[in-house]
Formats: C-alpha cells, structure tokens, sequence
C-alpha cells in the first residue's frame, strides 16, 4: 500500500506563531501562493486513483483543491490536529506568564493535557485509529492533515529512527510518500 501524507499550508495562525489545531480556519494569502509554486515541483505525488481524505478542516480543504483541483474525497476527523483547548489561537508570548499555561508547557508534553482539549498522547491515540483503519482498508491512499497528525504517524510507523515530533513534521504542503509494504519513506 502506497499512504501520501501532506500537511496543509500556511495559515494567518502560523504566521503569528499562534496555538491553532480545532479552531476551523482556511490558509492565509502567502500559504495560498506557496502551494500554487509547490505544486509545479516535479518531485510532487501523483494522487491518481487513490482514496484521498482530509481531515475537514478548512485549512485541509483548500489545500487539497489548491493542489489537486476539485476532486472526490473523504473526510475523517481522527485526523485533526490536536486540540489546544483554551490556548487555541493564542501565541506563547500572550500566555508567557500564565500559571496555568507554565504548567502545561512543564514536565511531559505528550501527557500534560491542554485545559479543554487534548495531550499528545490523546491525539496519538485518535490518529493511530485513523491511520489503522487506512491500513486495514488496503488501498492506496492521500491524507491532506495536520502537521502533528502527519508527525504522530511517521513517529509510529518509524520508531525505530527515534524522532521527536518535531523532527518529523513537513514544511507547508510538503509531506511523506510511505510505502507500508517496504516500511520506507520519501520526504517532498
């Protein structure tokens, strides 16, 4: 099975380093450009014939169509972005001296969970059952999603490599071409 995964572009709340993963907002002007000029490279997916998914967003959708054009899809909220909860859209410097966030950002960021919303370890748990199911179904497959759901994902399927979530997640409308059968990956 041949799994694409690509994080949507840019949006208003990563240009201003804002918490954004449930609130429901479309890309920013500049996030629209970039995918017009990423989606001329060569070495981007063929998506002819797959199932392709988003995860409803959005931010997901226009991704999809900017790239894509307007093709049939499905949609699937196990792969939403985690959920900030009451830090939803706001930056680190607006909550810097904000006990209750110190608290959340101290100690075990995949456990701690965000007042109102979710941990790593929740949107983990959410993704893996998406992405099982993907697997289960067999077919080849595009996800347009989130860069912690894509990072959730690759951590899993390659933990042997030891990456962080971090290291793992693609740059704007870039992402991952996943052979499953092989267990090898390339980066786009």
């Amino acid at each position: 099975m041949r799994l694409i995964l690509i994080r949507h572009g840019r949006t208003e709340a990563n240009e201003k380093h804002l918490y954004c993963g449930s609130t429901d907002i479309g890309l920013s002007d500049r996030g629209r450009t970039e995918l017009e000029d990423i989606k001329k490279r060569p070495e981007y997916p063929d998506v002819s014939g797959m199932r392709v998914i988003t995860s409803g967003k959005k931010r997901c959708e226009e991704t999809l169509h900017l790239l894509f054009g307007d093709i049939p899809h499905e949609t699937d909220t196990d792969f939403c972005e985690m959920d900030f909860g009451i830090f939803e859209m706001r930056s680190y410097e607006e909550m810097k001296d904000d006990p209750v966030y110190i608290e959340w950002i101290s100690g075990d960021n995949e456990s701690n969970i965000a007042p109102g919303g979710e941990s790593g370890n929740i949107m983990t748990e959410r993704v893996i059952r998406g992405l099982n199911r993907l697997l289960d179904d067999g077919r080849d497959a595009l996800v347009v999603t989130h860069g912690g759901v894509i990072a959730a994902v690759m951590a899993y399927l390659f933990s042997e490599e030891n990456k962080n979530r971090y290291e793992w997640q693609p740059s704007y409308g870039g992402g991952y071409v996943i052979d499953t059968s092989g267990h090898i990956y390339n980066a786009f």
